[in-house]
């Protein structure tokens, strides 16, 4: 506890050196420091440039959790000034490279002689990031591998940084108006979850293992094989991937692969991640994706990933079978459901704005603009009209305008648009298949029982009154009889909606089996069930309709 302490304090000590360096004294004032107190009180201060250029080079001197916390930010359009987002978007990291001995780590992570089990490890680093590092090997048995070795100590810096970030949030809410009205409490406790996972290499192996199961029997891609033997949360061991760079046209040609179709598949296993399994790569840009002499698509760094709820996926499908078929009213719609909230300040703006979208998009041939300027157009939506989208939406926009980016470098025609036309009638079919429309059926039947189940003590009170003949109720109501027949009929369509819902899902159970007459391929029961079903339709629309 006390050596925690000591490292914030460490900590504590670089930021205020850092910010008064950079002109923020006024901060360090309110954070309870004097001016004098500071360390870098000697030092030349750099006040030239816009306060956001200024904030820029303060995130980056105080190194790699807060280029990573500029960098998470730098998509959020919604949270920030477009002038800080412009300065945060030119955030790079200063990756230094940390001496290791490799050898040494792996007989104390594993407790092997490394000689026993491989033939070679290349001692200077493949590449170095913020939080590992990565070496070339080979197996004994000749298999070359690549070897993730999380840098030294990194885990407590990064805890150390999260608490500063806390601090900070906290005293730009108390004292920024605009800091007041954003939900940056929330945002950064969902930016240490994301840092935390990608810290941890246990985390990015489940990545793989998942992508692995999820594109098994995909011909088109290839995951990377994790040898577990190897792996813990220190250090991941996996194939090393001899492939040419996705951008690399010429190489791409020179091994008779097509760019044209390597780009088409690498926008196609994107989008097969996001809609088939709600489960996706959230950094596809150039250095991360590799094609093998085969023309296989390989995705690599599995640190950072989006993952998509059922509910929401299904609500993501809707919205872009709306897209595609250009309906602002119900996109509106699915937005808002998918929102985790909104204050939306004029319902009939927001659908105007979303159909300004729309006209662009499909009055324009996507080959002759930047797919980004639609992205953005849309963030801008959103961001006017107050709608607060969840994290995997905006780590969307960014893989989409990635990924694009990446398969236009190829290939200038690609047309995402395009691509997504197979989803959408993949979507529609799954939606009006018998399989759904049952468990649609049976999950509505047992939300209603739950909600019987659930009616308030209140309501209960009331009913007990009324069959105790302790409820009165005075009033006087015109035309009694007119009312009570309008009950009535109400009463009688009610029933039969019912009976025609019961009706469509033993239809479709009968649909779906092999048993019983058939008429061809079809079955005569769900043959005489769907006949029925027409019938008690014609009578619920006579009778809706009748004056």
């Amino acid at each position: 506890m006390f050596d925690k302490q000591q490292r914030k304090l460490k900590r504590s000590a670089k930021l205020i050196s850092v910010l008064s360096k950079y002109g923020f004294k006024d901060m360090i004032a309110r954070m309870g420091k004097k001016p004098e107190e500071s360390i870098a009180q000697s030092d030349e201060i750099i006040s030239k440039g816009t306060v956001y250029e200024r904030i820029r080079l303060v995130l980056e001197e105080l190194g790699p959790t807060f280029v990573k916390l500029g960098q998470t930010f730098s998509n959020r359009e919604d949270l920030l000034p477009p002038e800080l987002i412009q300065e945060l978007q030119k955030l790079q990291d200063r990756v230094e490279v940390v001496e290791m001995n490799v050898e040494e780590i792996l007989e104390n992570e594993f407790n092997i002689i490394p000689k026993e089990h491989f033939s070679e490890i290349i001692t200077k680093p493949l590449a170095t990031a913020s939080i590992a590092q990565v070496y070339k090997a080979t197996l004994i048995s000749g298999e070359e591998v690549i070897l993730k070795i999380k840098k030294p100590d990194v885990l407590s810096v990064i805890e150390d940084d999260l608490l500063l970030i806390k601090d900070l949030v906290k005293l730009i809410s108390t004292y920024s108006e605009i800091g007041a009205k954003l939900n940056l409490k929330q945002a950064i406790l969902t930016f240490e979850k994301s840092l935390l996972e990608e810290v941890s290499l246990v985390n990015e192996r489940n990545n793989i293992q998942q992508f692995a199961l999820n594109f098994k029997n995909n011909k088109e891609t290839y995951v990377p094989k994790v040898y577990d033997e190897f792996s813990n949360n220190n250090i991941l061991c996996m194939e090393f991937i001899d492939g040419i760079k996705v951008t690399d046209k010429a190489e791409l040609l020179k091994h008779n692969i097509d760019p044209v179709v390597v780009s088409e598949v690498g926008l196609r296993l994107f989008v097969s991640q996001i809609l088939d399994y709600g489960f996706f790569h959230a950094d596809p840009h150039a250095g991360n994706i590799l094609v093998k002499r085969d023309g296989r698509v390989v995705f690599i760094d599995f640190g950072a990933v989006g993952k998509i709820q059922p509910n929401d996926k299904e609500i993501l499908e809707s919205l872009i079978v709306a897209f595609v078929a250009k309906n602002s009213h119900k996109i509106v719609r699915y937005l808002k459901k998918m929102a985790v909230s909104y204050e939306i300040p004029d319902e009939r703006r927001f659908e105007n704005d979303v159909d300004e979208v729309l006209n662009f998009v499909h009055s324009t041939s996507l080959k002759d603009i930047d797919p980004n300027i639609i992205i953005n157009k849309m963030k801008d939506v959103l961001k006017d009209n107050r709608l607060y989208m969840p994290d995997y939406f905006y780590l969307l926009f960014k893989g989409i305008g990635l990924i694009e980016g990446v398969g236009r470098t190829i290939n200038p025609d690609l047309d995402i648009v395009k691509s997504l036309h197979p989803y959408t009638k993949k979507i529609l079919s799954n939606k009006i298949s018998p399989k759904k429309l049952l468990k649609t059926g049976i999950e509505k039947i047992m939300t209603f029982t739950d909600n019987v189940d659930e009616i308030p003590k209140e309501l209960r009170s009331v009913l007990q009154k009324l069959d105790d003949n302790s409820f009165t109720i005075s009033s006087e109501i015109k035309n009694i009889d007119k009312t009570n027949q309008l009950i009535k009929s109400s009463i009688i369509n009610l029933i039969l909606a019912m009976i025609l819902g019961a009706n469509i899902i033993a239809t479709a159970i009968v649909f779906v089996s092999e048993s019983g007459p058939r008429i061809g391929e079809m079955s005569l029961v769900a043959v005489l069930g769907f006949l029925f079903s027409v019938l008690l339709v014609i009578i619920l629309l006579l009778r809706i309709t009748r004056k």
